[in-house]
């Protein structure tokens, strides 16, 4: 041991802790490194500053080029100075100048600096071959117009020696090009080739023209003495190919000059101007710069798309050029992919040349974002390319490019489109954001419970004049449509309004019902100052303040409105809404509209606060309504939250003759919700709901309890909270799928689920995250339980297990799998039952080899489904609303040939609405996401749109905000007789605000063989008795006025030569039968037999045999077709919407009225409001334990 520590050495100093401590350990042999030490050298310095560094040598190049061009200025004053004899051929004048001292002295200094500094630039670029520099062309330049200089001082003879100094001008301009590129090296800016080119073109020009003028100017002072002056005259001639031949040169040294210079010209300017051509395309290509200047002194916005469409272009310029105050805003629209034709030849019309700066560019690129002056951008647009075949993709494009834009200019207010709800919260930062899915589902949702819904919002986001169409138009359901689709939302604050001014201190629906009565206004919404929150009829509690911003919807904003006050006339007008009785006005706004369009005149309506002396309509008796009295619930298909009916006629009281037609005025203040009114969250069918709960669930073991709350599992991040109508235990996910029967349910088809409402089925590609946004609205604890209809998703693969468990705690809602191609697949998911079918475009199929392609399986799918079940409201989502013109196709249909004249009209016109007047956009059975795209465009000037939008299809929930919904008009609600006076009722005794009319009216075809209806019954004789067939019902033959005379077993259309052949068999048959009626049983009755079989194969329309095929069908899977009807007909149907219509607007049978509900929860007293609402505690503690709520 004593041996084996002998041999251990110590560590070494830098290694021991006691040496680290005491400092031993720097007394080691480490050795210090110098770097770059090479640079340190007197070489390498001249190198940095001559070369390398950027300033110096920009300015190094800048002494070069003027002392370039200090010589050339120097020959020019030799040549002025120069007086050589005339008309005496010497060629001796050719060698020999006449130079003065001091202009000798002059150009030795300049040639001996710019010697000095070529020579010293050759030194330091030296890198072993020593014949790379000096065989160079500016090298040799050089040498010859610098050397001789200096040549001359050690030989003073030679000092009037001819040195071309004019040669220096080439290398003035090869200091010019050297020099333009360190420049814009120096100031780190990317400089324009286009530029450069340019500068090398004039430049090279330049030095042509100044060499030939120069040197014929040299050589003719052996010839004609020609001055400068004309020699540039002759060069000009010469060049410009016009030779006047007046100046010339005389001898052959000049001549051989001239054609050296013209073959040099043809060789060297054809491939600059070739360059420069080439240029100049790809700068057309790519669309230049926005210059700084034009930044800093105009107003521009930034669109940044990743492929630019021509409709995509179009639908932005319109609505974004729409509004007055944008007029003066340039459009950049920055896009990587090359100009299209289209968009070319439209960015040529002059209205967008001056408008609109194309960039060819990325979003992700300092440099580009810097050609479009982002940072002095009022906004940037940023919109995701919903035609791409990944459409996640396409999000994360998005995603990159806002995320790019803020990163570069963080004060640019962002305006973004996203595709996916999921991806949404990755550009929460941008102000605005609109994200595709979540926007279309719930539109689409809304138009299964509130017709049209889709059409009311894209009326709503549009900017229009009322403009569209012809005023003159024959139908009249046309003028009124174009008149009311005009309406937008505005907004203002009440204390600068006149509209609503005087009704500060005053409840909410008082003033929008005293607005609406006075000037024909629709205020839908208000804002606190001190909140950023927008709050849709926050109801009669709601006290009108000077600071609220008023939300309405009117034509035009306020100001722009005109206000003449009209004397009363008596109204001559009949029973349409708009009679030419009413007091004509003219408005001198920016619209030039009349003023009843605009505002509704005083004295114009028939509404009664206190006291009604209208007369009754016939057929009722006069009586008086309060606010509480009813006869009940009248229509089940009311979409209301109470069980009473408000709109219900009187009690009938002891003196018939002394009733008349009353509404209970508006209250200005209300003094609590105690009322039996404004019982809202009272929900009678709540109750009969759980009875029937009851039953259902002695009938069926898997019946669970409902509860209100908040959905459990949202399937992504960023969903507002939605209170819903949930399951108190969710749902298996065996038994969500409704085609397959598990252990919980043994049931396999809809029939057997026995549901009271019919289905509502959404054909879908895939289960993706949006159809979540389609459910909410549908389950919305507003609804009431007897109203909810069974969701039915129709998708072509199993969705996945998250998306499952974000819809098992909604109830009634099931999914199958197949496609809607398929009727095994539709009669399996129960579309006998269904009362309305949403058929959602595929994303696969967005993307065709030509563009509007991409609806093409989606169309023809939705017609074969309007053969086969014409009974059923089907709702369809097409890529491009172009293609809706083939929805519900008919050949030879004259109105729809009348409507595409129409349609090219307002084309041609540049409206932003060119297919509002077709005739499924009308009525909201077709819905293109593309109409979306000028929600974000508009929020650009009215930042309150995307909110609003929000809160009308129940995307955001905010609270003490209301809801829309429809209410459907009856015959026990004719009473009310106008809009008006509905608009007073529903104000007095809920508290809801009318927002327009969805109006169902007979539509009355010119009569063609396309549209009339042919069977063999409307051609055979009165007098004989009809066969009765099995598809003939009898609602079917007997129509009310209200309701067209349908033609379901004659509604296909028949060529002419069926018909012929119809009428024959129908003559051939009365024949036979007058001839052998005495024969019966004889030979004749075979023939007779066959002749009626024949005539029954005639007889079967199309209609009969699509309705075989779909009953046989059904009998094949198993199904029974008992609940089948496929005869009712809707062709004959005609719908639009009203928007905020005249206040003497008549109501019609089965009108629909847009409603704008309060919150019911927001009239439960709240003890930390700011507006106490006397109620007492026995009806705040029944509302409370009226139903279970899980929150």
């Amino acid at each position: 041991m004593v041996e084996l520590e002998k041999e251990v050495l110590p560590l070494p100093p830098r290694y021991r802790f006691r040496d680290l401590l005491l400092g031993d350990w720097q007394t080691d042999d480490r050795v210090q490194v110098e770097f770059y030490v090479n640079e340190n050298t007197f070489k390498e310095r001249l190198k940095l500053f001559f070369i390398k560094n950027q300033r110096s040598s920009l300015r190094v190049r800048m002494f070069n080029f003027a002392l370039k061009v200090l010589s050339c200025l120097l020959y020019i004053v030799r040549v002025l100075l120069d007086n050589p004899q005339e008309a005496r051929q010497d060629w001796k004048l050719i060698i020999w100048v006449d130079r003065p001292l001091p202009l000798w002295a002059l150009q030795v200094l300049v040639a001996f600096i710019s010697f000095s500094e070529t020579m010293l630039l050759v030194y330091l670029s030296y890198k072993g071959n020593v014949w790379e520099q000096v065989l160079r062309v500016p090298f040799i330049l050089e040498m010859i117009s610098a050397v001789p200089f200096m040549i001359t001082v050690i030989l003073p003879s030679l000092r009037n020696l001819f040195i071309p100094v004019f040669l220096n001008c080439w290398l003035a301009k090869h200091a010019l090009e050297n020099m333009i590129n360190d420049l814009h090296r120096a100031i780190q800016r990317t400089h324009s080739a286009m530029f450069n080119q340019v500068v090398i073109l004039i430049s090279t020009l330049v030095c042509l023209m100044f060499t030939c003028i120069c040197g014929i100017q040299h050589l003719e002072r052996a010839g004609n003495n020609l001055t400068l002056f004309d020699s540039l005259y002759f060069c000009v001639v010469t060049f410009s190919t016009v030779g006047f031949g007046d100046v010339t040169p005389q001898i052959w040294p000049s001549q051989l000059l001239v054609v050296i210079m013209i073959f040099v010209a043809l060789i060297v300017l054809p491939i600059q101007f070739e360059q420069l051509a080439f240029l100049w395309m790809e700068r057309q290509k790519s669309g230049g710069n926005y210059s700084r200047y034009r930044a800093q002194t105009e107003k521009h916005v930034v669109l940044c798309v990743s492929c630019l469409k021509i409709d995509l272009l179009m639908d932005f310029l319109n609505e974004f050029f729409a509004h007055p105050r944008l007029q003066d805003y340039y459009v950049v629209i920055l896009c990587p992919a090359e100009m299209d034709v289209q968009v070319r030849r439209v960015l040529h019309v002059p209205l967008w040349a001056q408008r609109v700066i194309y960039l060819q560019g990325s979003a992700l690129k300092d440099q580009d974002l810097m050609r479009a002056k982002m940072d002095d951008a009022e906004a940037c647009f940023i919109l995701s390319n919903r035609f791409e075949v990944d459409r996640f993709a396409a999000d994360h494009q998005t995603i990159l490019r806002a995320w790019a834009v803020k990163d570069f200019a963080p004060n640019c207010p962002l305006y973004v489109q996203i595709l996916k709800p999921e991806n949404k919260f990755h550009v929460k930062f941008a102000d605005h954001v609109v994200c595709e899915e979540e926007f279309k589902y719930a539109m689409l949702a809304l138009n299964c419970v509130c017709p049209a819904t889709s059409t009311l919002i894209t009326l709503l986001i549009h900017s229009s004049r009322g403009q569209e169409g012809s005023a003159c138009s024959a139908d009249q359901w046309q003028r009124t449509y174009r008149r009311c689709s005009a309406n937008e939302v505005h907004h203002i604050r009440l204390e600068e309004s006149k509209f609503f001014g005087e009704y500060q201190g005053k409840s909410f629906t008082f003033a929008s019902f005293h607005a609406h009565k006075k000037y024909g206004v629709c205020l839908i919404g208000v804002r606190r100052l001190d909140t950023t929150n927008i709050l849709l009829n926050p109801g009669p509690c709601h006290i009108m303040g000077a600071s609220d911003m008023c939300f309405y919807i009117n034509i035009s904003k306020e100001e722009n409105s005109a206000f003449v006050r009209g004397q009363r006339e008596p109204s001559r007008g009949g029973p349409g809404g708009n009679a030419r009785g009413v007091h004509q006005t003219i408005y001198h706004g920016l619209t030039r509209l009349p003023v009843h369009s605009i505002i509704a005149s005083m004295g114009t309506v028939a509404i009664d606060l206190q006291d009604s002396s209208d007369s009754s309509p016939e057929g009722q008796d006069p009586g008086s309504v309060g606010m509480g009295s009813g006869r009940g619930s009248r229509s089940s298909s009311r979409a209301e939250v109470g069980g009473a009916n408000t709109l219900a006629l009187p009690a009938m009281g002891e003196s018939a003759e002394e009733r008349r037609h009353s509404i209970a005025p508006v209250l200005e203040l209300v003094d609590g919700v105690n009322n039996p009114t404004f019982d809202l969250l009272g929900d009678q069918s709540e109750d009969e709901g759980g009875e029937e709960g009851k039953e259902d669930s002695d009938r069926d073991e898997r019946a669970h309890w409902w509860v209100k709350g908040y959905p459990l599992n949202s399937p992504y991040i960023g969903s507002s909270p939605a209170l819903c109508h949930l399951l108190q235990e969710k749902m298996p996910f065996c038994c969500l799928r409704m085609d397959k029967a598990c252990h919980h349910i043994p049931f396999e088809d809809a029939r057997s689920y026995g549901f009271k409402n019919k289905l509502i089925i959404v054909s879908a590609e895939s289960a993706g995250n949006g159809l979540y946004n389609f459910i909410v609205p549908l389950r919305a604890y507003y609804r009431p339980r007897k109203e909810l209809n069974p969701i039915v998703l129709l998708l072509e693969s199993i969705p996945e297990a998250d998306f499952l468990e974000a819809i098992c705690w909604f109830p009634m809602v099931f999914y199958t799998v197949g496609s809607i191609d398929n009727l095994d697949s539709l009669l399996r998911c129960g579309v006998t039952f269904a009362d309305t079918m949403v058929v959602v475009d595929k994303e696969s199929s967005m993307i065709a080899e030509e563009d509007y392609m991409a609806d093409a399986k989606t169309i023809v799918n939705v017609q074969t489904l309007f053969r086969l079940f014409p009974a059923l409201s089907i709702i369809t989502e097409l890529t491009h609303p172009a293609n809706m013109r083939f929805m519900q196709f008919k050949v030879k249909d004259h109105y729809s040939l009348a409507l595409s004249k129409l349609e090219k009209k307002e084309r041609e016109k540049g409206s932003n609405l060119v297919f509002m007047f077709r005739l499924p956009f009308a009525a909201g059975k077709v819905f293109s996401v593309s109409m979306l795209d000028t929600l974000l465009y508009q929020s650009f000037v009215k930042d309150y749109m995307i909110s609003i939008t929000r809160l009308l299809l129940g995307l955001d929930s905010m609270p003490g905000s209301g809801f829309l919904c429809a209410m459907k008009i009856t015959e026990d609600d004719l009473w009310i007789r106008t809009y008006g006076r509905l608009y007073q009722k529903l104000c007095s005794s809920t508290g809801d605000i009318p927002i327009g009319i969805y109006r169902t009216e007979a539509h009355k075809l010119p009569v063609s063989e396309s549209q009339v209806s042919i069977t063999v019954e409307d051609y055979e004789d009165t007098r004989e008795p009809r066969e009765p067939l099995l598809s003939r019902t009898g609602p079917h033959r007997n129509s009310t006025s209200s309701e067209p005379i349908s033609s379901s077993s004659h509604s296909s259309d028949h060529p002419l030569l069926r018909r012929k052949s119809m009428q024959w068999a129908r003559r051939l048959s009365r024949k036979g039968g007058r001839g052998l009626s005495g024969a019966k049983g004889g030979p004749g009755s075979a023939a007779e037999r066959i002749s009626q079989q024949r005539l029954t194969l005639f007889r079967r329309s199309e209609r009969q045999e699509l309705n075989a095929l779909v009953r046989t069908r059904m009998k094949h899977l198993g199904l029974s077709p008992s609940g089948f009807n496929g005869m009712t007909d809707q062709g004959n149907r005609l719908s639009y919407i009203l928007i905020n219509p005249s206040p003497d607007t008549r109501l019609e049978l089965h009108d629909v009225v847009y409603l704008i509900r309060p919150d019911p929860l927001s009239l439960v007293p709240n003890q930390g409001s700011s507006r106490k609402c006397s109620a007492g505690r026995s009806e705040s503690h029944r509302f409370d334990t009226q139903d279970s709520t899980h929150l």
